[in-house]
């Protein structure tokens, strides 16, 4: 749908039991009024204007976790432009939005491996890895005794079925859009307790990649050929914490506890409930009228600001790992010509929409690295910043530019790109802007007939999930660039195990797509959890790295003693 420059970031409630009707009795005090006067006020100031791999061969046990008075019911929301949207169903191997519905899929199937405190990679399904064949072999050791909600064992085979169901995934989290680099026979079973992956040469990112990929949640082979496909996507079967009561899809899910977890005490919730809800706003009247007691994923400034002042509430900031940049499409006009790339980037000033939008909440930077995560490079040599002189140059230059410019349906991308519609007109380029939720937005990409979005590209680990290659790779559906050389460092940096060499790779990298002007950077922004009183978990009131700027929530141990 098409955007004007008139600033809108008010939600609607959609979700199951939170409506408009229900939500109009409470009015926040950072509501309509204030909030639409901070966005104004900010788009009148706009116009005028490393670390490294922690991956051990052993990932025994749990950390984080929380001691809480066990039992209780908690209902979280869920934005409906992003994770609360899950229109295909929640099969690992169909569901196509994948990595956004993190919070859905680690409830019901757990994981094979957690993102934990200080970004310590740990078992949960699996007890531990280790690398051979000088890191082309990546050997999964399963916990033992570990059941299936239905009573069957969770072993190698159903892992390696699941491994192959997900190589050949549409899903954007599978490892083939990943471009993990798998053998022709890429996955083997040595014994019944024992997975190993297969790569034709060294992968570092191997172990990093599961916190973003399908392979990390683990289907029951036989519910699923029992009960077929569409069926199982509605009422899947998982060894997570939780077992599925029932299922609207794109709406709320309800879950209850899996009375045979393999963590004795865990869950220490009886139930939990996600529900769809239209935004930040709606989500905050929802939990002051009572509706719910968590909200993941907040990015309203002013909502924030409120959050933090209400006794009532915990505010969480979480870690960013993944920056939002401007991707733009280098096959087609107008960015198949650089000066046209170049003009995008005088004429785009960061700061001020850090500043005047986002309340200098989240960090700038020049790459595709965030502070939360692996190999941070805030800085890149000769990197293009806002020059309004050179922009209107260029534009000159080139005749004029127009662009089509689109993002996701969240707030903070929508604020964005009004911003930069706005800012872009002083240089004069035309801009349209739109904002599709992720099931169309996933479509827009793929069509390849997009010019400019507005994303975010990194990871906790560069390589993994929606990271660097995600967005700059040659063989990425969601890539804009096309570059052999580019190509090379990247694949050169993801398959060099070392540390300090890998981060010397991810720069060069980086300064590349600078010198190239494949596309700007802007902020490394990270969302904030709302929480009531009493309620309690790592990933929730505790920060947790964020996984694709979205929430890391380690349910199993989350509480609610409200």
């Amino acid at each position: 749908m098409a955007r004007s420059n008139v600033p809108n970031i008010l939600g609607r409630g959609r979700g199951n039991g939170v409506t408009d009707a229900s939500l109009t009795r409470r009015r926040v005090a950072a509501g309509r009024g204030s909030l639409g006067l901070a966005l104004a006020v900010s788009c009148v100031a706009l116009a005028a204007c490393g670390g490294s791999s922690s991956s051990s061969s052993s990932a025994g046990g749990k950390t984080g976790v929380v001691n809480a008075k066990p039992g209780g019911s908690l209902t979280v929301l869920l934005n409906s432009g992003y994770e609360g949207a899950w229109p295909t169903g929640l099969d690992p191997a169909t569901n196509t939005n994948g990595a956004a519905n993190q919070d859905l899929m680690n409830s019901i199937y757990g994981n094979l491996f957690e993102l934990g405190a200080g970004g310590k990679i740990t078992g949960d399904l699996a007890s531990g890895y280790s690398f051979a064949d000088g890191g082309k072999t990546l050997t999964i050791h399963i916990r033992p005794g570990v059941k299936f909600t239905d009573g069957t064992p969770f072993n190698a085979a159903a892992v390696e079925y699941n491994f192959t169901r997900d190589i050949a995934s549409p899903c954007t989290c599978s490892p083939k859009g990943a471009g993990w680099p798998l053998a022709k026979v890429g996955v083997t079973t040595p014994n019944a307790s024992t997975v190993q992956l297969h790569y034709l040469q060294p992968f570092a990112p191997a172990v990093d990649d599961f916190i973003d990929s399908d392979v990390n949640w683990i289907a029951s082979p036989t519910a699923l050929k029992k009960m077929g496909g569409q069926a199982f996507k509605i009422t899947p079967v998982g060894a997570g914490p939780f077992v599925v009561v029932s299922d609207h899809l794109s709406s709320q899910l309800v879950l209850k506890k899996n009375p045979n977890y393999w963590q004795a005490g865990h869950p220490l919730l009886d139930q939990l409930t996600f529900k769809s809800i239209g935004g930040d706003e709606a989500a905050y009247e929802a939990m002051l009228a009572g509706q719910a007691q968590a909200y993941v994923d907040m990015s309203t400034p002013a909502i924030i600001k409120e959050s933090k002042s209400n006794s009532a509430l915990t505010v969480t900031q979480q870690s960013s790992t993944s920056p939002y940049d401007l991707q733009l499409n280098t096959s087609i006009p107008p960015f198949n010509n650089r000066l046209a790339r170049e003009a995008i980037y005088y004429a785009t000033d960061t700061q001020s929409i850090a500043t005047h939008i986002f309340d200098n909440q989240f960090p700038i930077t020049q790459s595709f690295t965030g502070p939360g995560g692996l190999f941070y490079e805030p800085t890149i040599p000769g990197y293009r910043t806002y020059d309004l002189a050179k922009a209107k140059a260029l534009v000159k230059q080139l005749g004029g530019l127009t662009v089509s410019l689109d993002t996701i349906n969240v707030l903070v991308a929508t604020q964005t790109t009004e911003a930069l519609q706005s800012q872009w007109a002083q240089a004069g380029i035309k801009a349209t802007i739109h904002s599709y939720d992720l099931a169309p937005l996933i479509q827009q990409f793929q069509s390849g007939k997009w010019q400019g979005f507005v994303q975010t590209a990194g990871s906790w680990d560069p390589a993994a999930g929606v990271g660097v290659y995600f967005r700059f790779g040659s063989k990425s559906p969601f890539s804009g660039v096309h570059d052999p050389k580019l190509d090379g460092l990247l694949l050169q940096a993801a398959g060099t195990l070392a540390s300090s060499p890998r981060a010397k790779l991810y720069a060069s990298a980086a300064k590349y797509i600078s010198d190239q002007a494949d596309g700007p950077f802007l902020f490394a922004w990270a969302p904030s959890q709302i929480a009531k009183r009493g309620v309690s978990g790592p990933g929730l009131t505790t920060p947790l790295p964020a996984v694709v700027v979205s929430a890391n929530v380690l349910w199993e141990d989350v509480s609610n003693s409200g």
